[in-house]
């Protein structure tokens, strides 16, 4: 509202090429706004401590209480008592509010002071330091470096893991099925040398039954057939058809087969798999121990470092305006420090004044809310308006202490508030406006604005044709001097970059990775000679179907238990008892025989009976499995080198492709850090927006904040003071005139002069 003038181009390229030749009357014509304010300010310094000197001398001629009662006395006093109430509201918020920006200003005041160095030393950095940034971009290829020789230390291991983890399932099968057939193997073997000698048994034993069942025959028929047995014809049956059944005389003979399983299995199948099987899961191992030599060729060749980056920093062009620009920035540093320790201490003594100005305002407050308190407390204490009374007095001393203490502080107010006002306005409107609105770079830009020493083009090194602000809004997207001083026609980066001769020596070396499995033999000499005897046995070839047919049949033809009980039942009922007892004894040499040796002839038939149905069962399959194993095996031993070495090489290609990656990462890197990072001017942008934020954001706005909630109170005073005066009034006893005219009944009380007052 002050100032509604543009940018005065012309002044300030005026005040900086010849500040003697500036005429007084331009700046007054373009502060003509803050001119005003400088009036109103010091009518106001005049005003309000005139006017205070004429109360305190006159204030008991214009009458400290309210005259006469009448209707309307409660309705002024109540409207006289909200309208302060409101005004030392406002005031109170005013002065909060004053509190609150003058410690944010002066807490931002310190840290946007410290920072001007730091903003200036960042610019004086931004090239100076480049060689050495470049030197240390260069020492960061011992990253990649040092991530390659980590993995190189894990190769082995890692390609072994490889071939382990693609070959686990057909090897673990494999010998699944070798565990597996080694024990069939010797299950099949003990049920062969089982049945052998189960059938020698039992063609012994059929031996020694054929006589004793003969001659049992022989007696039975003979008693059974006399003619003094009565009721014998069924146990006649019986009797001749006590013969043996089952003849074991007939089968074929198994030594053959078993002479050709002679000491098998000579392998312990189940130790030989366990010790395949952990030297197929040590393969990792293995094939680092078998690699450990090429390894340390190939750690040989990355530690070393490609030629074009040993010389990156050395052969960088050497950049001219960075002298002219260091030095610069760094005069301008050396100067700055005593202007900013003068502006702490200005800012300090700001502070003090304006907490205790700040502070006058709050005793005003104070005294207006205690006046108000007490004078109410008063008036509703007091039973005749016209008495005096304690409180109510009290509310109206303490109401013009807060007038009198506002005589005394308005001056300094409005001096510190005209005073801020004019500092804070002028870097408002001159400065940070005309600086967000760019209008600062357009003068700048301008040919002659500027004085000879203050160039900016040539201290930033910024080709003629580009203008401070078009360099600025490409600073400000990111653009890098390295495009805008066109470094790229006196400096071949990509040169430096290329480590094609690098990674070719790391690919040699790799080609000589090789991995051995000649220790895994899958089956060992002994388990294959096991295996090609059962192979060659004619296990399967055994008439199996004869044995059956034997084992179908009983030991004997007739069941002796029951024929020996059909006996007893007929010797109880013939009737001769020496034909009885014959019978009796008969029965019993049955039951004898049958347990003493169709008994356990029975037994070596039912064991017979599972040999020889498990073997017929398993002998085809066992044949089968063995053919298979024996043939994978064969195939197994040819094809592991050969499926070895193809994993080996796409290993090898992709351990070659990720390490050539992490190499071509870094060179991208340093790539952007060169053309983008490092030679970046976008911290000459971040800088200019910096030193904005830190003048007009952090100093600037607080600053203003702070002068408009002071000049607030300051305004505020003149209600204030008006309506406490009239309020204190009615907090005194109301002058009633009586009909008599002496003095003292007039008077009730004197009332006292404000100068009278100790403050």
């Amino acid at each position: 509202v002050v100032q509604l003038k543009p940018f005065p181009a012309e002044l300030v390229k005026t005040l900086l090429n010849e500040p003697a030749s500036v005429k007084v009357d331009e700046v007054v014509r373009y502060e003509v706004g803050y001119v005003v304010c400088a009036v109103i300010a010091g009518l106001y310094l005049l005003a309000v401590p005139i006017a205070g000197l004429c109360f305190c001398c006159c204030r008991r001629r214009c009458g400290g209480r309210v005259k006469t009662e009448h209707k309307a006395t409660a309705c002024e006093r109540g409207t006289l008592m909200a309208f302060l109430l409101l005004t030392t509201l406002v005031l109170l918020t005013g002065v909060v509010c004053a509190f609150v920006t003058n410690q944010h200003m002066h807490e931002q005041m310190s840290p946007s002071v410290e920072a001007v160095p730091e903003i200036l030393l960042s610019l004086r950095d931004l090239v100076s330091d480049v060689p050495q940034e470049l030197q240390a971009v260069a020492q960061q290829f011992s990253l990649p470096q040092k991530q390659v020789l980590e993995e190189l230390d894990g190769v082995g291991v890692s390609i072994g893991s490889t071939i382990h983890t693609q070959l686990k399932s057909t090897m673990y099968e494999m010998l699944a099925s070798v565990s597996s057939l080694g024990q069939a193997l010797q299950v099949s073997v003990d049920h062969l040398q089982a049945m052998n000698s189960t059938l020698v048994e039992l063609r012994k034993g059929q031996q020694d039954l054929e006589p004793p069942v003969r001659e049992r025959r022989k007696r039975l028929l003979t008693l059974l057939e006399g003619p003094s047995c009565q009721g014998c014809t069924e146990a006649q049956s019986r009797a001749r058809a006590l013969e043996l059944g089952a003849d074991f005389h007939q089968v074929s003979p198994v030594d053959d087969v078993l002479h050709r399983l002679k000491d098998v299995p000579e392998a312990n199948f189940s130790s030989m798999v366990q010790e395949e099987n952990s030297t197929f899961n040590a393969l990792p191992l293995l094939a680092d121990l078998q690699m450990a030599d090429v390894v340390k060729e190939l750690k040989k060749v990355v530690a070393q470092k490609p030629e074009g980056l040993k010389t990156l920093a050395e052969e960088f062009p050497g950049w001219e305006a960075a002298a002219r620009w260091s030095q610069a920035l760094e005069e301008v540093e050396q100067r700055s420090h005593p202007y900013l320790q003068e502006v702490q201490r200005y800012e300090k003594h700001r502070w003090i004044w304006g907490y205790v100005l700040c502070s006058g305002v709050l005793f005003v407050v104070v005294c207006n809310l205690l006046g108000l308190n007490l004078g109410i407390w008063g008036l509703s204490a007091r039973e005749d308006p016209s008495h005096s009374e304690a409180k109510g007095e009290a509310g109206a001393r303490l109401l013009l202490i807060g007038v009198g203490f506002s005589f005394l502080i308005a001056a300094p107010l409005i001096l510190l508030v005209f005073a801020a006002f004019l500092v804070g306005g002028n870097v408002q409107t001159l400065v940070c406006q005309s600086w967000e609105s760019k209008e600062l770079y357009k003068f700048a830009d301008t040919p002659g604005n500027l004085p000879p020493s203050m160039n900016l083009s040539q201290l930033l090194g910024l080709k003629k044709n580009i203008s401070i602000l078009l360099a600025y809004h490409q600073c400000k997207e990111g653009a890098a001097l390295w495009s805008v001083l066109q470094l790229n026609d006196s400096y071949d980066l990509e040169k430096h970059l290329n480590i094609s001769q690098y990674t070719a020596k790391l690919q040699q070396k790799l080609q000589n990775l090789k991995v051995d499995m000649k220790n895994l033999d899958l089956l060992s000499p002994a388990a294959h000679r096991d295996l090609e005897a059962l192979q060659s046995s004619g296990l399967e070839k055994i008439h199996y179907s004869s044995f059956l047919v034997q084992i179908q049949k009983p030991v004997v033809n007739t069941n002796m238990e029951t024929l020996a009980q059909e006996l007893e039942e007929l010797a109880r009922t013939q009737g001769s008892s020496v034909l009885g007892q014959q019978l009796q004894e008969e029965a019993q040499e049955l039951k004898n025989l049958c347990r003493e040796k169709v008994l356990p002839q029975e037994s070596l038939v039912a064991k017979l009976n599972l040999t020889v149905r498990a073997l017929a069962s398993e002998a085809p399959k066992l044949q089968m499995e063995t053919s298979e194993v024996l043939d994978k095996v064969t195939y197994l031993k040819g094809e592991l080198p050969t499926w070895v070495t193809r994993i080996l090489r796409n290993e090898s290609e992709c351990f070659l492709t990720r390490e050539v990656d992490y190499f071509s990462q870094y060179m991208a890197w340093v790539r952007e850090e060169v053309t983008q990072r490092i030679a970046t001017c976008q911290p000459l942008s971040g800088a200019l927006d910096n030193s904005r934020v830190i003048l007009c954001d952090m100093i600037a706005d607080p600053w203003n904040a702070f002068w408009f909630c002071l000049a607030w109170c300051t305004f505020f005073l003149i209600p204030s003071i008006v309506f406490a005066v009239k309020t204190s009034k009615h907090f005194h006893p109301i002058w009633k005139r009586l009909s008599s005219t002496s003095s003292e009944e007039t008077q009730l009380f004197h009332i006292p002069r404000v100068t009278s007052l100790k403050l």
